[in-house]
């Protein structure tokens, strides 16, 4: 009996870049699925990792949301070592495809008092923690 085989964690890492950047673009799915020709379950299929980009498709998608190919790839041997099979490390891009990650991240971006950047932070950290 054979395994479902999991999505390599590049291509999820790649996925993950197609995600942020469409929604940085202020792009929906659909509409990013229209510009490449699919529909909007393939970016889906695309974003999770779940099926994997080909290298026509990935350079497609770099031009529809203005960014070089390179974008969707580390830069150095640690991106490459960091999702070698079996890591157990997530990459932090996934912690922004959480609704309403991004926004909170402009908007906190956005405040100029570093002691209330600490404080919101703080306050977040208790509030998941339990305390309030």
């Amino acid at each position: 009996m054979r395994t479902p085989k999991k999505p390599d964690p590049i291509d999820i890492e790649v996925g993950h870049r197609i995600r942020l950047l469409r929604l940085q673009c202020g792009m929906s799915q659909t509409e990013l699925a229209n510009r490449l020709g699919v529909t909007f379950q393939q970016v889906q299929k695309y974003e999770k990792g779940v099926n994997r980009v080909g290298a026509g498709r990935l350079n497609k998608i770099a031009q529809v949301l203005g960014v070089p190919v390179s974008t969707f790839f580390g830069t150095d041997d640690a991106f490459v070592a960091e999702h070698a099979e079996g890591s157990s490390s997530q990459s932090p891009l996934t912690l922004l495809t959480v609704p309403g990650a991004l926004r909170l991240m402009r908007a906190f971006a956005q405040l100029k008092d570093g002691k209330l950047r600490r404080s919101i932070v703080e306050a977040i950290e208790n509030i998941v923690a339990g305390r309030r």
